[in-house]
């Protein structure tokens, strides 16, 4: 490419002394073997420089989207290892904004660099020597036009990045409404708050429109300046230079050549400047990519990871403790039990009292920030995260499928299940009946969120997708809520059978779900207040008799 670059702008810096050459000595000599033997070495020239040129951008253009292919790749894959902390602190509207936007901006000054930078330096230094060999008597004016239009870019630019980092955090903003907007659209309908939205996204969209006009403002004003310069400068050489060819000092065609040689250092110097107006926002854009870049996961392999063949499921705590980052207080305290393959654990109490946050640990979403998780004997932070997730069958709390087809939802559980295994799970989640009367049956569309299926149908359709696993663990995060009392109780009597081999945690807001389970959480405020089976918590735990009474009341 720099070949390229080079060839092109020798190119250009030698057609103004040819034509020179023909002007002076040709027209003014009446030699017109000369004139069409130099017009025609112009015009093989001219074809090397079109080359040159059409060359140097195809490669420039290659290496601006290779640019922008392999930093995107670099963001996926890092955003693909952030725990939930790193995703709460970063927040998804920006790293949606960061992965896109941000990177066609710093794509773009990659483009402009390798087409016009390359060019400009070789371009400025090469018109200055050239023009000085024309005229030494003139060079004054190339150093006032430069100058002045050097200083005159410093001040606007030197405003212009502030600028830039308003317009991107607000970009932030409108980037987050939008997303709150559509997937909150059955919720903002329901309670007829349309207008409100609307609102928010206006003013939202007011302050970025604001950042954008004071951005663009001064980047307008780049423009005049610069063809301010440059038309002066042009009726600068002619008015001294005319005066020097009067004065038999100077020939004709060398005050055309100069001119020219001016023009393009001074459109080299246009050039840098085009460059110059991006490179504010491309930096803002590089350094919240670079954020994230070296935003380290709190979830990581450790050094010397143990990578077993296979885990049973025995898992542990040991006075576990967690506190989210900027908490005052811890979510869980001193969290202790013990669970093995076979064995069915159930979590039950209020909202907030850590429900969600015991589960995460096992399958290390957190670490702990006290006391340690164990499965098979190991700290969950010394396993090899691989091996540690391979083995662990997750249904969160917030059913959600992948736009494609039921079968290729169902076989993130198991890349390599067949068609029949995909339908036993089916048949465990109590969700074969109504895929069976889809069209396609496995092979129906899925939605983005899988928005084509109800509630129940989703929640179903991700307990099969995590049977479909044979995981030595289960974690059933409130993952029965959407059912009917039927339906729930035939799910978790076929369920039985199917983990009969491995350790199930099943967090659980209805009591009828969880009556059978072989060990009885009670989490409140974090802290476990009762453990045991459903008929000794009724006598012992005053919190848990408290909520089965409220569910089910005389019926107990």
């Amino acid at each position: 490419m720099l070949v390229l670059q080079l060839v092109s702008v020798a190119a250009s810096l030698s057609l103004p002394s040819l034509n020179a050459d023909i002007i002076d000595r040709g027209i003014a000599t009446g030699d017109t073997a000369y004139i069409w033997r130099v017009g025609g070495l112009m015009l093989a020239i001219t074809v090397l420089q079109v080359c040159g040129s059409i060359g140097a951008a195809w490669c420039g253009a290659q290496v601006a989207m290779g640019f922008g292919r392999d930093v995107r790749g670099e963001l996926f894959a890092k955003v693909g290892s952030f725990s939930a902390r790193e995703m709460n602190t970063l927040g998804a509207p920006s790293l949606i904004t960061r992965t896109t936007n941000d990177v066609q901006q710093v794509q773009q000054i990659v483009l402009m660099g390798a087409t016009l930078m390359v060019a400009a330096p070789f371009m400025m230094i090469g018109g200055v020597a050239m023009a000085l060999t024309e005229s030494v008597r003139l060079s004054w004016l190339i150093l006032a036009a430069v100058g002045v239009l050097a200083v005159a870019v410093a001040l606007i630019v030197r405003k212009m990045v502030p600028g830039f980092r308003q317009m991107q955090a607000r970009l932030d903003v409108v980037n987050r409404v939008m997303r709150e907007h559509l997937s909150g659209v059955r919720v903002i309908r329901a309670f007829v708050r349309e207008e409100r939205e609307q609102q928010r996204f206006a003013d939202a969209n007011a302050d970025l429109t604001a950042a954008a006009l004071y951005t663009g403002r001064l980047m307008t004003s780049l423009f005049p300046v610069v063809m301010t310069v440059m038309n002066v400068s042009t009726v600068a050489v002619w008015w001294f230079g005319g005066h020097l060819a009067q004065d038999g000092t100077m020939q004709i065609g060398s005050v055309t050549a100069y001119m020219t040689y001016l023009v393009q250092i001074l459109m080299s110097v246009m050039m840098a400047t085009f460059m110059v107006m991006m490179l504010p926002r491309a930096t803002v854009s590089a350094e919240r990519i670079t954020e994230v870049l070296q935003t380290a996961p709190s979830v990581t392999a450790s050094a010397n990871a143990v990578r077993p063949a296979a885990l049973t499921g025995v898992v542990d705590f040991d006075q576990v403790s967690m506190t989210y980052p900027g908490a005052d207080l811890p979510v869980l305290q001193d969290v202790s039990l013990h669970a093995e393959p076979g064995q069915t654990i159930a979590i039950i109490g209020s909202t907030g009292s850590g429900k969600s946050t015991l589960v995460s640990l096992v399958a290390r979403l957190f670490d702990a920030t006290a006391g340690q998780v164990l499965i098979d004997g190991v700290d969950v932070r010394h396993l090899d995260p691989e091996v540690l997730w391979g083995h662990i069958g997750i249904v969160p709390q917030r059913s959600y499928l992948f736009t494609g087809t039921i079968a290729s939802n169902l076989r993130y559980g198991n890349p390599d299940a067949n068609d029949a295994d995909l339908w036993a799970a089916l048949e465990i989640a109590q969700a074969r009946d109504f895929v069976s009367e889809l069209d396609g049956g496995l092979e129906a569309p899925v939605s983005q969120g899988g928005s084509n299926f109800s509630g129940g149908q989703r929640q179903r359709l991700c307990i099969a997708r995590a049977l479909v696993s044979r995981a030595s663990i289960y974690l059933f995060d409130d993952s029965f809520s959407a059912l009917d009392l039927a339906t729930d109780q035939r799910l978790r009597a076929a369920l039985r059978p199917w983990t009969s081999r491995s350790t199930v945690f099943l967090v659980a807001q209805r009591v009828s779900t969880i009556m059978v389970a072989d060990e009885i959480l009670v989490l409140d405020d974090g802290r476990v207040v009762g453990r045991g089976r459903h008929t000794d918590l009724l006598v012992t735990c005053p919190e848990y008799a408290e909520i089965v009474d409220s569910q089910l009341g005389a019926s107990v």
